[in-house]
């Protein structure tokens, strides 16, 4: 709902503070991305600045159980993860392991992801066009209870709600967007249930019901929907 969004604050682009305000707590992390030079350097980067880097998954469904085993302060999400992306996982994280904050990691976005994204209960979102030390602001905001938006979202997303106010509702249920995103990456209904560990009728009787529900009656629409929503990136 709208009245449970976050405060965003657009007055994020703060000095640097000095070595010795930053003896926090140091905060436990959890990276996520599907590609492992990506994760290393994001660990050499996070480790550096004072932060511990508990674990690295290499896609959406292993974060989630990740966060659940090990309870980390702070998820380091990238958006196009295969099987289940970004925002489903953080999505499915607040339920799992709600003490733990995300961080969205997002190549492109669009108003409509990085609204979802907040809807899902991201607290930051980063673009990874900007240097490495927006990353580094935004895991310290976020660990001061603050929201935090890369400078070039800000105005663009406070724009978008004020105009559009909250996103409708999704229809569909986490297990229909989790059936939906594979659908979007070109997974056949067999390798479906193999991902999602359920039978091929399941999988088809959840496609059935996703295009009940949406009035789609092809793959093509499907997609569509799917990158609309923040499901894929394609």
């Amino acid at each position: 709902m709208a009245a449970d969004r976050p405060k965003i604050d657009a007055q994020h682009e703060r000095e640097e503070e000095p070595a010795d305000q930053r003896a926090e707590t140091r905060r436990r992390i959890l990276l996520a991305d599907d590609h492992r030079v990506v994760r290393e350097a994001l660990r050499l980067l996070i480790e550096g600045r004072g932060f511990e880097v508990v674990a690295e998954a290499s896609d959406g469904r292993e974060a989630i159980q990740l966060a659940q085993r090990l309870r980390p302060d702070i998820a380091v999400l990238d958006l196009a993860m295969p099987l289940v992306n970004g925002i489903e996982a953080a999505r499915e994280i607040r339920g799992a392991s709600p003490g733990t904050i995300s961080v969205l990691l997002m190549g492109t976005a669009t108003e409509q992801q990085v609204l979802e994204a907040l809807e899902a209960g991201v607290q930051a979102c980063v673009l990874k066009s900007y240097e490495a030390d927006e990353l580094i602001r935004a895991l310290r905001e976020v660990a001061r209870g603050e929201v935090y938006l890369s400078r070039g979202l800000t105005r663009t997303v406070v724009e978008a709600y004020l105009q559009h106010g909250a996103l409708p509702a999704d229809p569909l249920t986490p297990r229909e967007r989790q059936v939906l995103q594979l659908i979007a990456e070109g997974k056949t209904t067999k390798a479906a249930a193999q991902v999602l560990c359920v039978s091929v009728k399941t999988v088809e009787s959840h496609r059935a019901h996703i295009m009940a529900k949406l009035s789609i009656r092809e793959t093509a629409g499907l997609v569509r929907y799917a990158i609309r929503r923040g499901l894929s990136d394609l």
